[in-house]
């Protein structure tokens, strides 16, 4: 039975693919969301900085 990418269905030829369940194409895009996703957690809008200034300020 041929094993099959779990983010795009399409079959993996490889052992080391199949051992990591995606193909080159859909780990590196998996990598690149991951990535985006944890820039976004950490990201600061200027709303947040100018806010956190006021209550200082207020202090």
């Amino acid at each position: 039975m041929m094993k099959l990418c779990e983010r795009c269905s399409h079959p993996l030829k490889s052992q080391k693919r199949i051992n990591a369940g995606m193909g080159t194409v859909c780990t590196k895009k998996a990598a690149e969301e991951a990535a985006r996703a944890e820039f976004e957690r950490n990201e600061v809008t200027m709303d947040e900085v100018l806010n956190d200034e006021k209550i200082e300020n207020a202090s």
